[in-house]
């Protein structure tokens, strides 16, 4: 079965392959999705990815205040968005592909590990994890550590977050992408986490930080969190 429920064959994506990047280079084709190892099964808005900022993305801009690093900035229009607010910003992908179409719309980005030696480290003002992924390397507190040594004193991490209820998941997923008609590509496993409003304030403070807001926009949820006053 698909994450539909149609039945379809699969195939599988070579493990070299980046599976975000499989769908990346195809936003006008329906139907890819993030399947999660408990069978939670969540579409990819891959057009939106490729579109401009919708309003989430405005909410998120509209609490930046200074020099901003994108991580996981895929074709780059929070980056965009973010420069046209006169605010200096650079996206950080691990993929090579994402990172070119970031930069062919104007974007200033890096094809770099978020895990890897940053520009600036300890000097942005802002980190942003938008479009979950806060999900990346499966580990939330391992993840907001390494924004958190990102970022100035009084520097925040805005993240989107899961609606109330489904708590802290970690373990792995794929994506899947239609390959041809009745055909599906399921790519390589890698591990992935979720994070709701609730568990954030838990994580949160695990990593070192304080949840200072959490609020709605565009029908989507995020956190602001900002350094705590009590760094471990």
């Amino acid at each position: 079965m698909n994450p539909e429920g149609t039945r379809t064959a699969t195939v599988a994506v070579r493990p070299g392959d980046d599976g975000f990047a499989t769908a990346l280079r195809a936003p006008d084709v329906d139907g890819h999705w993030l399947v999660h190892g408990d069978g939670a099964r969540s579409r990819l808005p891959v057009r939106r990815w490729h579109g401009p900022a919708e309003p989430a993305v405005v909410g998120v801009v509209a609490r930046c205040a200074g020099p901003t690093v994108d991580l996981g900035c895929g074709p780059g229009r929070l980056t965009v968005a973010l420069a046209r607010a006169g605010i200096t910003a650079v996206g950080v992908d691990v993929s090579a592909y994402a990172v070119a179409a970031a930069r062919a719309r104007g974007a200033v980005a890096i094809h770099r590990d978020l895990f890897d030696p940053l520009p600036a480290e300890g000097r942005w003002a802002h980190a942003v994890l938008l479009d979950g992924n806060v999900g990346i390397g499966g580990d939330p507190i391992a993840l907001l550590r390494r924004c958190r040594a990102l970022l100035d004193p009084a520097g925040t991490v805005l993240v989107e977050l899961e609606p109330p209820g489904p708590g802290l998941w970690q373990g792995h997923a794929r994506v899947a992408s239609p390959r041809r008609p009745g055909v599906i590509a399921l790519g390589p496993a890698f591990r992935w986490a979720r994070l709701d409003t609730r568990a954030v304030h838990q994580v949160a403070a695990r990593a070192g930080l304080a949840v200072r807001e959490v609020f709605r926009c565009g029908g989507r949820w995020f956190g602001v969190l900002a350094v705590s006053s009590a760094r471990g």
